[in-house]
């Protein structure tokens, strides 16, 4: 992953010029919800995916993003694609745990903390995942990793006892989970509401990436970063089945292609925006650094149990795929 934003977007547009569409086919409007904020890698990534097969199929398919929640908010893009009522969007994949603990694999703690970890269990997952979105008329094109998740707060915390009665932001069921362990007080935020979530004091302390509280300018009104590497949670994109069914052969190719190199720019993109967004939180007067030895063996016990439940949850599908990405380390 050594290329650069502009090769990756070169390439990415090569390859979509490049490409032959079906000719004679009416031309199609994909309005595509994002719960991020435009300056975001994921929605960076969305637009330049969009471009990709907008130019490849010759305007036959448009795909125009909508990012910031503006046309759905992000706990609603999912159904809204499922129902036919957007054909294209991008949602956090632990953000329907809910529904199946499977959706939650990614937001296990301490169970893949690197970049190679997480491409390892999202091959062991991606299977499944790919048949359970079916069953939900829904097919997966591709997804794209965050940046380590590490611990906001508005004060110094050493422990696991200083969290106790903080009001946190949590955006699955992994970290209302997290909340509860800590004796937090969990608050559901969706990703657009973070900064004034803050900024009024709803809530005091999230765990996020560096990414979110980067784009989010956070140091406006928190104060520490702890890099805790708890998960690397996925963002992916989805079509409507029923839409892609009727797609062309040739226009389906297309969007295959473009979403091979989605994935890929997204995921250096992630990594490259790991280390210039904790260096933006301290610029912005953050203490960025390791968590101290006492919250790293809290967390770590908090971690087990959660992990344990996840597995119970999840049964013998999570199981299997635990066992198939033990079996690639």
């Amino acid at each position: 992953m050594k290329a650069s934003t502009k090769t990756l977007t070169a390439t990415l547009m090569t390859t979509a010029g490049l490409a032959v569409a079906a000719s004679g086919a009416m031309a199609e409007k994909w309005d595509m919800p994002m719960a991020y904020s435009a300056s975001n890698f994921h929605s960076a990534t969305g637009a330049e995916f969009a471009k990709c097969v907008t130019t490849g199929t010759q305007g036959e398919i448009e795909i125009v993003t909508h990012p910031g929640g503006s046309l759905f908010k992000g706990a609603d893009i999912k159904r809204a694609i499922q129902t036919g009522q957007a054909p294209i969007g991008e949602r956090l994949l632990s953000g329907h745990q809910n529904e199946n603990p499977i959706f939650g694999v990614d937001s296990v703690p301490f169970l893949a903390t690197s970049f190679d970890d997480a491409a390892k269990l999202w091959k062991a997952a991606k299977p499944t995942l790919e048949q359970i979105l079916a069953d939900q008329n829904l097919t997966l094109l591709y997804s794209v990793p965050w940046p380590p998740q590490g611990l906001y707060f508005k004060k110094e915390v050493n422990s696991v006892a200083d969290m106790e009665g903080i009001k946190f932001r949590s955006y699955n069921n992994a970290t209302a989970r997290l909340a509860e362990l800590t004796k937090m007080l969990p608050v559901s935020i969706e990703a657009a509401e973070i900064s004034q979530a803050f900024a009024t004091g709803v809530a005091d302390a999230m765990v996020s990436s560096g990414s979110t509280g980067y784009d989010r300018k956070v140091w406006e009104s928190l104060t520490h970063f702890y890099e805790v590497d708890a998960w690397l949670p996925r963002n992916y994109t989805m079509v409507n089945s029923d839409v892609w069914a009727g797609t062309s052969d040739a226009n389906k190719a297309i969007i295959k292609a473009c979403a091979e190199l989605a994935e890929y720019a997204g995921t250096w993109r992630a990594v490259e925006y790991t280390t210039f967004t904790l260096n933006g939180l301290r610029d912005g007067g953050m203490v960025v650094g390791p968590a101290g030895d006492q919250l790293k063996a809290d967390l770590k016990e908090i971690g087990a149990v959660m992990s344990a439940e996840w597995l119970e949850s999840a049964g013998e599908g999570g199981k299997a795929i635990i066992d198939s990405f033990n079996a690639m380390k």
